[in-house]
């Protein structure tokens, strides 16, 4: 099968873990142990997430600022894109001998009308404590909110319209390349009159890659996170996760915005527009998620609503 793979940023910086280079090579790894069952068996076109990285890179960015004028935030999803490409590109390499892997550096073209560049709900970089996130708010002219228990900045997260390197990722797929796309949803860009510009934004990468997917012909979309699946009542005694559901079943149980609701919508938009199956749950999970054995399966038809 034509999978398309998603790894959410947390999964390679986890919470409340140093930001450091080390730290980040140990999560790669250990996700690559997890995929490489897959990058055996299935046609991989890998995603990933960038919230953590990018969030570094801009403070990074903004510590050298009295010297130069700070990098706009385009440039920075693209280092940030390069630097856990790279990463994913080596470990991939090593686990799986004979295999040619690659990355390629995305671009998303988004819309500037999009209402997403009023209400920023993208979380980046690290967490705080409320008191130490309100203060570098104030201090930086950041927007800041709730992230679980934590405090995170966000920004803006406009949804992907087009990926301008689909047909290198598909020639590239197509000749058996393991591909590592789509990351961090794609350097959002603008264009206008078949000219791109760049412009101060995040993509979920969700969004990004199921519209990968459905570009790509895949015959599933497997959304990994830090979770075992899609759940009700979350964080509550009467908690339980969705086993299996339609995308209108799924819908119209709401989700918040700031958390699994973009990898529900951008599952269901999958699933709907190619009446193949998408998956949401735990990366360690990944061989049974892909075997329908684990994780939310989210399928065109479904009886009835069920849960584990």
């Amino acid at each position: 099968m034509k999978l398309v793979v998603t790894l959410g940023g947390n999964a390679l910086l986890r919470r409340g873990e140093a930001m450091t280079a080390q730290t980040q090579i140990k999560n790669v790894r250990l996700a690559c142990e997890a995929l490489e069952v897959i990058a055996r068996d299935h046609t991989l076109v890998l995603g990933h997430g960038n919230g953590p990285q990018v969030g570094l890179i801009a403070l990074q960015n903004e510590a050298y600022g009295e010297h130069v004028k700070p990098y706009p935030f385009d440039i920075l999803g693209a280092e940030s894109q390069a630097m856990v490409g790279y990463l994913f590109m080596q470990e991939l390499r090593n686990a799986l001998a004979g295999k040619d892997v690659a990355c390629v550096v995305t671009q998303s073209v988004v819309s500037d009308t999009d209402p997403a560049f009023s209400n920023p709900t993208k979380f980046i970089g690290p967490v705080y404590d409320e008191a130490t996130a309100k203060h570098l708010a104030q201090e930086n002219h950041w927007v800041v909110k709730p992230d679980g228990q934590y405090w995170r900045r966000v920004v803006p997260s406009p949804k992907p319209q087009r990926i301008v390197e689909i047909e290198s990722i598909r020639t590239l797929t197509e000749a058996g390349v393991i591909v590592i796309s789509g990351g961090g949803g794609g350097v959002p860009v603008l264009e206008k009159d078949g000219k791109l510009t760049g412009v101060e934004a995040v993509i979920d990468k969700d969004f990004c890659c199921s519209l990968l997917a459905q570009d790509l012909n895949a015959d599933g979309l497997v959304i990994a996170t830090d979770v075992p699946g899609v759940f009700v009542n979350w964080g509550t005694p009467e908690q339980k996760q969705v086993k299996e559901a339609s995308p209108e079943q799924l819908l119209a149980m709401g989700f918040a915005a700031g958390s699994m609701g973009p990898k529900v919508l951008a599952a269901c938009e999958f699933v709907q527009k190619t009446g193949n199956r998408a998956a949401i749950g735990a990366l360690e999970d990944i061989e049974a998620i892909v075997k329908g054995e684990a994780g939310t399966q989210i399928v065109p038809t479904a009886a009835a609503l069920t849960f584990y």
